[in-house]
């Protein structure tokens, strides 16, 4: 028995490490994002390298996680995927009773680092509603549209329970965008729509105090401008700051004379723009919107129902990450500590997301074979 495993073990190891899967406008477009984040990152921390390079191995880690996750084909990762949801949401129980963190428990800690379970969800939730989608008639029925939401339902309570608005809101966009590229009629998006704007009161009776306040302060932040109001108020001096083209790169002010908080974090994208201005945000707007564009594309060309709902969801889910992370660097939308992809400081959700990329190579690469 051990022989038969040992073989089969090597038939998958030598399948994996083999022929390249790699999809090369995708990944220049990811390695010259990873590189902007770096050198922000650098500018951001004063010009100290330890959390470059930190971040750097992170970036390492991920990328030799996406070459692997690359290789295996979908039909295999579609059989992996109620496993995978099943393992990550019992992770998120495991958080609830040993997890750690600074005014949050969103963390466990392994000894040599901490990781945040519920960044996996990003990935294995648009997976598990693909995956249930997969073997039912598309467009789906009001049925399978139920215990769609029940599957994203579950794991976000927990997630919002930690509690992390801002991760719950991505893991329940990413889902949902699962759901609503399976064919839905437009009319039965907007019902759904209609359906969650009816039940936002609701929503915000079970918000914290200090999430409401957060709301409230993105529609007038001079109301408290030394309390609630101070994030949103220097990130939007130092987003004016930056003009047209910038004070140059490591001349950002507002980050190095400490006045804007989580520089390195959820508002780095400040930095970036008080040093390179308007005209380094549009391209790198640009180049966000190539590499969402190529995810949709290789979307368009998948070959079965569950690969094209995973590369879409994946697709739009990059593109919910760097909205909201904008939004919120520029005061239009509330403070709720989403990062920017691949240029914010964080190691679970860059790793999380290269290897996202991974499975959208896999789904390209093995689009003309037979599953």
């Amino acid at each position: 028995m051990i022989d038969i495993l040992n073989v089969r073990l090597r038939r998958f190891v030598a399948r994996v490490l083999t022929r390249p899967r790699i999809d090369l406008p995708l990944a220049a477009g990811l390695f010259l994002l990873g590189c902007i984040g770096l050198a922000t990152l650098y500018s951001a921390d004063g010009g100290v390298l330890s959390m470059v390079v930190g971040q750097a191995i992170r970036f390492v880690l991920g990328g030799v996680l996406l070459l692997l996750v690359s290789r295996i084909p979908p039909a295999t990762l579609r059989t992996w995927t109620p496993w995978f949801y099943a393992g990550s949401t019992a992770l998120l129980l495991v958080v609830a009773v040993l997890g750690e963190g600074r005014g949050a428990d969103r963390w466990l800690n392994l000894g040599v680092m901490r990781f945040q379970p519920s960044e996996l969800l990003k990935l294995s939730m648009p997976m598990m509603v693909a995956w249930y989608l997969h073997t039912r008639p598309l467009p789906p029925s009001w049925k399978d549209t139920a215990v769609v939401g029940l599957l994203i339902a579950m794991p976000v309570a927990l997630i919002y329970k930690q509690p992390d608005l801002g991760t719950a809101v991505l893991v329940a966009a990413a889902g949902t965008f699962a759901l609503f590229l399976s064919g839905m009629s437009w009319w039965r998006i907007a019902a759904l729509l209609l359906v969650m704007v009816a039940l936002a009161p609701v929503g915000w009776h079970f918000m914290h105090q200090y999430q409401r306040d957060r709301v409230l302060t993105m529609l007038n932040p001079e109301s408290d401008p030394l309390g609630n109001g101070w994030h949103i108020i220097q990130s939007q001096i130092a987003v004016g700051s930056g003009g047209i083209f910038g004070k140059g790169f490591g001349h950002s002010t507002q980050s190095k004379l400490d006045f804007l908080p989580e520089h390195t974090t959820d508002f780095i994208f400040a930095v970036y723009s008080e040093e390179f201005g308007l005209v380094g945000v549009c391209l790198l707007l640009v180049l966000y919107a190539f590499i969402i564009g190529r995810c949709l594309w290789i979307a368009m060309q998948a070959r079965d129902s569950y690969s094209r709902l995973l590369a879409g969801a994946i697709g739009m889910s990059f593109f919910v990450y760097v909205f909201v992370n904008g939004g919120m660097v520029a005061g239009m939308l509330p403070v709720v500590g989403v990062p920017m992809p691949m240029v914010s400081y964080g190691g679970t959700s860059a790793v999380t997301l290269l290897v996202g990329f991974g499975v959208l190579m896999s789904i390209h690469a093995h689009r003309k074979m037979h599953d």
